[in-house]
């Protein structure tokens, strides 16, 4: 597979930046669009646009029809039982949400749920606020120097109160791959739940719903290539029985009185009032796209610039890397620090050199202070990523050293 070529797919990576060639590195927050993702979101607007669901007439129906073939491609890409375990949401926050409000809230009163001190604040705080409303306990699995996880944890905190586990499948900060299959087996040998935010996977490897065994999962759509404003929650088609709804209103019921009402099948159950149709479409052609590729070949890719990178930065003096040194377990993700030298500051002599990485707290604030740093310095790696963006990523670090005099 040559990704060198496939940098012509992507109208951003032509700019210029403070005169110079735009190098992105910062995937992780967000990935930049093809142009067919582009074109897909202007051909509906063009051609298709309509409410779905709610009309007989030609557009109506071939809208409804673009985005169900959506929901069904997404099915497939995770390797889903069924279409209608697939819900659309906004993204993978507002998907961990609807588990804590749909499930946990009802379910899960004076339970525990175990998370873990390596999750981005969306796989945190919505369990603080179950934590209180449903008097229950939240514990947390610890990290080993190396950035993995402490498997050991789970064997002390899983217990016959605990009712659901959730954990990254990829760090947003680590780049820590986890053993979610392992975890899912802990979780239901104790007949808990299992929730994986799969943010980072989703878009970097090969996933697989029904393997992995998970009850629910949660990913993005702006994070693979798609537009912002759409995600996913896949929930188990026997789970989906045991929750309430999300949000309340049209199309997620079957029939209304005057003071009750029905609802729908999933997933309209789950899809109150008029779903961002254009989005799903445009998510469709994202996963096209990356079919396209093939998510081994966008893994193996990541995992050879993971490689460069971690070998080429670990030359640098008094720069400190967090995260595994096996690429195996450490996608495409390294955070780093410079002793005495706030992040903010990296970030922005790297943007003079045209470079775009993450830099601050990166909402995982426990991690932070579990690694004894405030703040961190990030890139992060996609299919158009390139060895030459890492010499580049390099060159601007040895920069911030003089700069700011180090070593």
């Amino acid at each position: 597979m040559n990704f060198e070529s496939l940098r012509k797919d992507f109208p951003i990576l032509k700019r210029r930046i403070h005169g110079k060639k735009l190098i992105y590195l910062d995937s992780t927050a967000t990935s930049q669009k093809p142009v067919q993702v582009i074109k897909a979101l202007e051909e509906f607007y063009k051609n298709f646009n309509s409410n779905v669901q709610r009309a007989l007439y030609d557009l109506s129906v071939e809208a409804t029809d673009m985005h169900e073939t959506a929901r069904e491609k997404i099915a497939k890409f995770i390797n889903a039982k069924y279409p209608e375990e697939i819900i659309f949401v906004r993204n993978t926050t507002e998907a961990i949400n609807l588990v804590m409000q749909s499930y946990a809230a009802y379910k899960l009163k004076g339970k525990e749920i175990i998370t873990s001190i390596m999750e981005h604040h969306s796989n945190i705080i919505p369990w603080q606020f179950w934590r209180k409303i449903a008097n229950g306990k939240l514990d947390f699995v610890d990290i080993n120097d190396n950035g993995t996880l402490k498997m050991s944890d789970y064997e002390k905190l899983v217990n016959e109160k605990t009712g659901l586990i959730t954990v990254a499948h990829q760090s947003n900060v680590l780049g820590t791959i986890n053993d979610v299959e392992e975890i899912a087996k802990i979780s239901h040998d104790n007949d808990s739940l299992f929730l994986i935010d799969a943010a980072q996977s989703v878009p970097h490897m090969p996933v697989d719903v029904q393997k992995i065994d998970c009850d629910f999962l949660a990913c993005s759509g702006h994070k693979m290539l798609g537009p912002m404003g759409i995600g996913c929650l896949y929930i188990k088609k026997e789970v989906q029985e045991m929750m309430e709804p999300f949000m309340y209103g049209g199309e997620m019921n079957k029939e209304v009185s005057m003071q009750d009402a029905k609802w729908s099948g999933p997933p309209l159950k789950w899809e109150a009032g008029t779903p961002d149709v254009a989005s799903a479409i445009g998510l469709s052609a994202a996963i096209d796209y990356l079919n396209k590729i093939g998510m081994k070949n966008v893994r193996k890719h990541e995992m050879q610039l993971t490689k460069y990178a971690l070998e080429q930065l670990e030359k640098i003096k008094g720069l400190k890397i967090f995260g595994p040194k096996d690429v195996e377990v450490h996608g495409g993700v390294i955070s780093f620090v410079f002793e005495k030298i706030h992040s903010h500051d990296v970030a922005e002599i790297l943007n003079s050199e045209g470079i775009a990485v993450r830099s601050g707290r990166m909402c995982a604030e426990p991690l932070l202070k579990r690694l004894g740093v405030s703040n961190v310095a990030r890139a992060s790696f996609y299919i158009y990523n390139t060895e030459d963006e890492i010499d580049a990523l390099v060159n601007g670090l040895q920069k911030v050293r003089k700069v700011f005099k180090v070593g």
